[in-house]
């Protein structure tokens, strides 16, 4: 059932986006109502937390070049302008709430780097133009 949903998911960006989004933010813990009622609380958590090191190892293995691919294949199935979620990406950094609690700090640091710079180029492809909010 897990990796039939997970396989529904076309790029390993969105499959991050995906299980991070099954944390609690106040916990840590991973919730999954289906998976749960299944197999338990204990066991939902573990599964989901080692699915989500393992698609965050999958991201961090390939080269920019394949970061760069993934990711704007997990722009491309939004239906709202890239320049918008880009311009939203650099204001807010969601991003940073991808990563495993058990992400070394070397993997958090080649994740953010690996990001910001495809998000740089990104941003220069798709002329996303900055407002300040302040202005």
């Amino acid at each position: 059932m897990w990796r039939h949903t997970l396989a529904q998911i076309p790029s390993t960006f969105g499959k991050l986006v995906y299980i991070s989004s099954l944390r609690d933010t106040n916990t840590g813990r991973y919730e999954h109502h289906g998976l749960s009622q299944i197999f338990g609380e204990e066991e939902t958590d573990q599964a989901l937390r080692e699915s989500h090191q393992k698609t965050f190892a999958e991201w961090l293995s390939y080269d920019l070049a394949r970061q760069k691919e993934d990711l704007e294949r997990y722009l491309s199935s939004f239906q709202v302008d890239k320049r918008t979620i880009l311009a939203t990406w650099i204001r807010l950094s969601p991003y940073r709430n991808l990563l495993p609690a058990e992400a070394g700090e070397p993997e958090r640091k080649l994740y953010l780097a690996d990001f910001e710079a495809i998000l740089e180029l990104l941003k220069n492809e798709h002329d996303v133009v900055l407002t300040d909010p302040d202005a």
